[in-house]
């Protein structure tokens, strides 16, 4: 719809497109270069390392394949998995073989003589870079391997038929940034920060209602997609226990000072501080009691377990360096996207500067950080 000259109709014009605006994607930097996702995602790849120990446990104690052998989990056919949001590799192969292992152990404690294949889906936005992502498949792996490109927020795979699916550091990820922050006349317009910090309410509300149906949209698509009793695990950056505001969190400190170092380039006179304004990340951090909240909401689900993995980098000393790249191996697509890629250098010689003069904050404070998991299992209709 083409605006008039007629300042209502304009204004009204503008609110549609605001509300028609498509789902978004942001893979992580492509490639294997210095600022490459494949080379700065140690933290996530720790993730992954503190969740085996829970899908062990999943597999042992909440997989019955025992008593579905002969119907939901047929030995003489694969054995399904996808990886949601799997992005350039190489955490998710950690994570498939770590799969693949555990539940190939516990079909062999049940099936002394007969061999299971595996079948792993790995599923990202159509623009992640697959090409990286085959081209450092191990070779020696235990499974055969496809992708399989589209949004996880709504269904990549044909009904029932998947087994098992994981979904580590992804669901974070907002399908888009919420529209009344956007709006200059909302209660919720989120002027001069990128983010929100846990203090502004109208802010927040926004970020969870956007969460709230893209979690919605995640588990009915996987609720199709899964086979009854089979398992999900999920891994996802969150609030720590108790009434913690997310500024107070490693995760807020780093967006605020991104948002700083972002403003720093307004003052310099090479961005705009209308640019600064009309960016904002679509990212969201939940807490337990959300997540509890809208599984139980959606009813697709069993929430078996739930809580905080013990990550092997909590009691390492802050880097300011390597978070940076890491920061940057992340961010670098969406920011590009807004300001062009003139600016990264600077923006992240400046970023880093910042996280050494916090350095003591950092230290002390990241260590709050949650990363929390979810053990699902498909209802049984």
């Amino acid at each position: 719809m083409a605006p008039t000259m007629d300042n209502n109709t304009t204004t009204i014009t503008t609110v549609e497109i605001i509300k028609e605006m498509p789902e978004e994607a942001h893979p992580m930097k492509g490639g294997d270069d210095l600022n490459s996702y494949s080379q700065n995602s140690c933290y996530q790849k720790g993730v992954i390392e503190a969740a085996k120990a829970v899908i062990v446990e999943a597999v042992h104690e909440k997989m019955d394949l025992e008593n579905n052998i002969i119907t939901t989990f047929d030995p003489s056919k694969p054995f399904r998995i996808a990886d949601f949001g799997c992005s350039t590799g190489p955490n998710t192969f950690f994570a498939m073989q770590n799969i693949v292992e555990v539940v190939d152990n516990r079909y062999k404690s049940l099936l002394k003589n007969q061999q299971v294949e595996f079948h792993v889906y790995f599923n990202d936005h159509a623009n992640n870079d697959f090409n990286m992502l085959f081209r450092s498949l191990p070779q020696n792996r235990d499974y055969f391997a496809a992708g399989a490109p589209g949004s996880f927020y709504s269904r990549v795979f044909p009904k029932a038929s998947l087994h098992f699916a994981h979904c580590s550091y992804a669901l974070h990820w907002l399908s888009k940034v919420p529209k009344e922050i956007q709006d200059k006349n909302s209660p919720a317009y989120n002027k001069g920060r990128i983010h929100y910090t846990g203090t502004e309410k109208q802010v927040v509300k926004a970020y969870f209602s956007q969460f709230q149906k893209d979690l919605d949209s995640f588990l009915k698509a996987r609720a199709q997609e899964i086979v009854g009793g089979g398992l999900m695990v999920i891994q996802i950056p969150g609030l720590p226990s108790g009434e913690v505001l997310f500024s107070r969190t490693g995760a807020g400190m780093l967006h605020a000072l991104l948002g700083s170092s972002l403003m720093d380039l307004v003052n310099m006179g090479i961005i705009s501080e209308e640019s600064v304004d009309s960016f904002n990340l679509p990212q969201y951090h939940p807490s337990i009691e959300e997540l509890e909240m809208l599984i139980e909401m959606n009813g697709s689900f069993t929430l078996e377990k739930i809580g905080a993995l013990n990550h092997p980098m909590k009691n390492l000393a802050f880097d300011a360096q390597m978070t940076s790249l890491q920061v940057r191996a992340i961010m670098e697509g969406i920011l590009t996207k807004q300001f062009g890629d003139k600016i990264l250098d600077q923006l992240f010689e400046i970023y880093t500067n910042k996280l050494q003069e916090n350095y003591i904050v950092f230290d002390k404070e990241i260590r709050k950080d949650a990363d929390l998991f979810l053990i699902l299992k498909r209802k049984i209709n």
